[in-house]
């Protein structure tokens, strides 16, 4: 395998818990581009949120993107809006295999229920604003996508072992 491996998908599909043991499994460097973002930022998405808005948080996001897959090698976890903007679809493109972690609202409902750093969900009505995030993003992401796995119902072990089963059978 020997390109990037970058995780798209919704926030609660676990991409960086995937991703974290994805790497540590191929021995590669691991990449979140939100942790990445709020180390070199030195304040958390909320703040960039709140300070800038969601443009200026997503020119931001496009700078660390660039920059991370340039590195050869490395898992990289997107955040879940990454795939809004043109210029991140292509970076993605060019760069590596392309996993979609496919959740349903349910299932990210069950896992951000405790989150309070997600800006998105800084809201009354966590399933509607899931759901409206769910019928924009979620065609894109199927779009994008060279690979795509269900994370509802298997482990992460297992999330992991069809990841590089599919890419070993498919050759990517």
């Amino acid at each position: 395998m020997p390109t990037n491996i970058i995780l798209i998908g919704p926030m609660g599909a676990g991409k960086t818990s995937v991703g974290k043991r994805l790497a540590k499994q191929l021995n590669r460097k691991f990449y979140d581009c939100d942790k990445v973002l709020e180390e070199r930022t030195g304040v958390a998405i909320n703040t960039i949120f709140e300070l800038e808005g969601e443009q200026g948080f997503r020119q931001r996001e496009t700078k660390i993107l660039q920059e991370l897959v340039e590195t050869e090698n490395v898992v990289i976890a997107t955040g879940g809006g990454a795939v809004l903007l043109p210029r991140n679809i292509a970076l993605l493109n060019q760069s590596g295999i392309v996993v979609y972690l496919k959740a349903s609202v349910n299932s990210q409902i069950k896992r951000t229920r405790h989150d309070k750093n997600r800006p998105l969900l800084q809201t009354h009505d966590r399933r509607a604003t899931l759901h409206n995030l769910a019928e924009t993003r979620n065609p894109i992401y199927d779009k994008v996508a060279d690979i795509t796995i269900d994370t509802d119902t298997q482990s992460i072990s297992s999330s992991i072992e069809q990841i590089i089963s599919q890419i070993n059978h498919t050759g990517i």
